[in-house]
């Protein structure tokens, strides 16, 4: 494998990176979002391959350990570890068939034991902080159809988790809500299971340990209750009447809203990224001025507001004073960056620390 330094996303499958002070584009086999992985600088590890792109990105380094973003490979991983019988519950199991179609469906596995035949799904986990992983890191309709196949086949799913230090294992119920609760749902009726895997070179990983799932941290956090993040990039320096507030000035960049809904936050944010609505909030009138909107929700039995607020005022490159925050102590809850936060390092561990780092408190 070469050694690279990741630049930038072009597309959901390609990105553009440096290899020997060469500007090259390699392929991406993984369509989740890698926010907290592909970031300016970090270190990409590729293969040589045939076709348009001579390169694909098989792993990524992050705080010194190699995380595999080649999702292919995991089904080989697995077929390895089904041979050696080294997972607790699905020892004997034999591989029957390799994706193969359910309703029209591909299911990575058709396993058997003593005249037994049961659906395996394989997901690969590349989300992690401090010692819990999640999955999915994007809202993927594809796995929730995949658990819905595999309720009625009384099946397996297997998360795969690229972080040897990982001790839990939960669903990502601030990205992707209806997956987390399918899962929940299922957790008494088909068999769920995550492992921690270590890079041990090349091209190799060995089993480390089964990781629990502690549902109970799931049923407190996982509610349709607590804060948001709204994104935006405003593209010309405006002046804009919001509400009660004097005339104000917005520099062209990026700008992070920060709020709360411990009610309905689904609704909250389906409702502020409107553009044609009632202005009730600071936030309704600047809103139709942004473009490249995006949410994040960090559902929590809390109000996190002020907390992630002030996290965001130390990193940012300015305030709109008051913005937001007209209820609370806050100088305001309107970030401006220069450049956009979701390269920004320190904007990523942010997300990280509020959305899995906190959950640790539950334990």
């Amino acid at each position: 494998m070469k050694e690279a330094l990741f630049i930038e996303r072009i597309n959901k499958f390609t990105v553009k990176c440096e290899i020997n002070n060469h500007i090259i584009k390699a392929y991406l086999p993984n369509s989740g979002r890698l926010w907290e992985l592909l970031l300016p600088k970090r270190k990409l590890y590729l293969k040589e391959k045939n076709g348009n792109l001579n390169y694909k990105v098989f792993g990524v380094e992050r705080n010194g350990y190699f995380i595999c973003l080649d999702t292919h490979y995991t089904n080989t991983l697995v077929k390895q570890f089904l041979k050696k019988n080294i997972i607790k519950d699905l020892t004997g199991y034999k591989i029957k068939k390799e994706e193969f179609k359910i309703e029209n469906t591909k299911i990575d596995f058709l396993i058997e034991k003593e005249n037994k035949i049961v659906p395996l799904e394989v997901k690969s986990c590349t989300l992690f902080e401090n010692n819990i992983a999640m999955f999915p890191d994007a809202i993927t309709q594809r796995a929730k159809k995949h658990l819905e196949i595999l309720e009625k086949n009384n099946g397996i799913i297997l998360f795969i988790v690229y972080y040897p230090e990982a001790k839990y294992f939960l669903p990502e119920f601030h990205i992707d809500p209806l997956f987390s609760k399918k899962l929940y749902e299922l957790r008494n009726k088909i068999l769920i299971k995550a492992i921690s895997v270590k890079w041990i070179g090349d091209e190799k990983f060995e089993f480390v340990k089964e990781i629990e799932i502690p549902w109970h941290i799931y049923e407190k956090e996982g509610k349709d209750k607590g804060n948001y993040l709204i994104l935006g990039k405003l593209n010309n320096d405006i002046y804009l009447k919001i509400g009660y507030l004097e005339n104000l000035f917005f520099k062209k960049g990026y700008y992070i809203y920060v709020g709360s809904a411990m009610n309905s936050l689904t609704a909250r944010i389906k409702r502020h990224l409107k553009i044609n609505k009632i202005k009730k909030w600071h936030i309704d009138y600047f809103i139709p001025y942004l473009n490249d909107l995006k949410s994040i929700s960090i559902r929590s039995s809390e109000n996190l507001e002020c907390l992630v607020s002030n996290e965001l005022e130390k990193i940012s490159n300015g305030i709109i004073k008051n913005f937001g925050s007209t209820d609370c102590k806050c100088k305001s809850h309107l970030y401006f960056f220069e450049n956009n936060p979701l390269c920004n390092e320190k904007f990523i561990n942010i997300l990280l620390k509020f959305r899995i780092g906190r959950l640790n408190k539950f334990f």
